[in-house]
């Protein structure tokens, strides 16, 4: 049985012993999407190291329609906040990508890959250490971008589903709109489970205990899982030995 209060206990150690031992007065630097992963992180934060050294960033890339949630929770912690709309630095780049047709890949993760570039200009200019808000649902099936939401200096969640961070958000009384909101990826528009193919419910299910029903859906994730293993790995690299 998952207990969420005493899990929630055991990460805000965790928070704090990851701050003693890598920036002991550093801010936690946290993405804030209005999404469950980046609420939990951020109010996890908020407990372990107090709202003042909290600092969250929005990243609309243009209008974001659901920015109202990222307001809500950086309101509802009581925590500073900057705004800083990526839409200009994306379109820049895509405009000097000349010769080729950047790929649907590309554009879709490249506000990402910007964003993660401007919670570490915040972090570098404000005393920071990133927050990496992915969960081990996502990354299970590699549903983050590398070297985008995929990073970060510490991963509070990268260990938990997401049922289990919804509970964890519960726990520690943040708003409902927040953590049960349905999960869409930021970057194509679409929820998370009609990019998936399955639920989260299915996923964490499979991931905890191994069973799940449909074996189309245990065939997609365990070639998904498989897939995009490398990107929780470190990157390879060439050992050179004397002869």
């Amino acid at each position: 049985m998952f207990d969420a209060e005493k899990v929630k206990d055991q990460c805000v150690v965790w928070i704090r012993r990851f701050f003693e031992e890598n920036g002991i007065n550093c801010n936690a630097v946290v993405g804030i999407s209005g999404g469950k992963d980046s609420s939990v992180t951020a109010a996890l934060c908020v407990e372990a190291l107090g709202k003042e050294r909290v600092i969250g960033v929005l990243m609309p890339c243009g209008e974001q329609k659901d920015i109202d949630m990222a307001y809500l929770l950086v309101r509802h912690l009581g925590i500073k906040h900057y705004e800083i709309n990526i839409k200009a630095a994306v379109d820049g780049i895509l405009g000097e990508l000349h010769g080729f047709e950047p790929s649907v890949q590309s554009r879709t993760n490249l506000p990402a890959r910007i964003r993660m570039a401007t919670l570490y200009a915040v972090s570098q200019s404000m005393n920071g250490r990133v927050a990496n808000t992915c969960n081990l649902s996502e990354d299970w099936v590699g549903y983050s971008t590398r070297y985008g939401d995929a990073a970060g200096d510490f991963s509070p969640l990268c260990n938990l589903t997401v049922t289990e961070v919804k509970k964890i958000g519960k726990v520690l009384g943040l708003p409902e709109t927040l953590t049960n909101k349905v999960p869409i990826d930021g970057l194509s528009g679409k929820t998370d489970e009609e990019n998936l193919g399955f639920t989260y419910d299915e996923l964490d299910r499979y991931i905890r205990t191994g069973k799940i029903e449909d074996q189309e859906k245990k065939a997609k994730i365990d070639w998904l899982h498989e897939k995009n293993l490398f990107k929780l790995k470190l990157m390879p690299g060439f050992s050179y030995t004397e002869e």
